[in-house]
């Protein structure tokens, strides 16, 4: 089997999952934008999805599929986060005060990386499409290929979230405006909220 067609079947595969609008993408957005701690929130999101996707792959996908109060326990706890961290944006676009300059000092490097590890880590749909989908249409390849198709989909999550990261850059002019924060700060509670909900209704 030649190496590019796993390879690039992991990488597309992994594309089309992370690149949608979510929890995790909206606050490294926000963190890019802020130009804040980025290459750690960068860096920890692209290692923890490469930890889920070669578990997936080594397997661990079936235990996961085989125990459904698992994913249950998840979901509860990833919507509890996302509804406060939903309020959070709330306060923060309705108080100005709350609202920074691109330049300012901004929040912890390890406020940041938590609040990354626990929108990666909290969010059900993370082991859905890591480690049941990827690892399932991965362990489809057989060996060697399916090891081969999983560093496909990890080389697209290090793809991804960098120039997601640092590309949103680009917009620090117009978010240099308090009245640009409130938008975005509504746009996540939104997406939070939304999110939140989903998981509640399918739990």
């Amino acid at each position: 089997m030649p190496i590019f067609s796993p390879l690039l079947a992991g990488l597309g595969s992994g594309l089309s999952l992370i690149v949608a609008i979510g929890a995790q993408n909206a606050f490294v957005l926000r963190q890019g934008i802020r130009r804040e701690h980025v290459l750690g929130v960068v860096v920890l999101c692209a290692l923890s999805d490469a930890v889920l996707i070669f578990a997936g792959v080594a397997g661990v996908g079936a235990l996961v599929s085989t125990a459904p109060w698992v994913l249950v326990v998840a979901r509860w706890a990833g919507a509890i986060f996302l509804l406060v961290y939903a309020a959070l944006a709330l306060k923060r676009a309705i108080r100005p005060a709350a609202l920074m300059a691109v330049s300012a000092v901004g929040g912890s490097r390890s406020g940041a990386l938590g609040t990354a590890a626990a929108l990666t880590w909290l969010n059900p749909h993370v082991y859905l499409d890591t480690m049941v989908l990827l690892g399932t249409i991965a362990n489809a390849q057989g060996d060697p290929g399916r090891w081969i198709f999983g560093t496909g989909a990890v080389l697209g999550s290090f793809l991804w979230f960098p120039l997601l990261g640092f590309g949103a850059r680009m917009l620090a002019g117009f978010f240099a405006r308090p009245a640009s924060w409130r938008v975005l700060d509504c746009l996540v509670a939104v997406v939070m909220l939304l999110i939140a909900s989903g998981l509640l209704a399918g739990s």
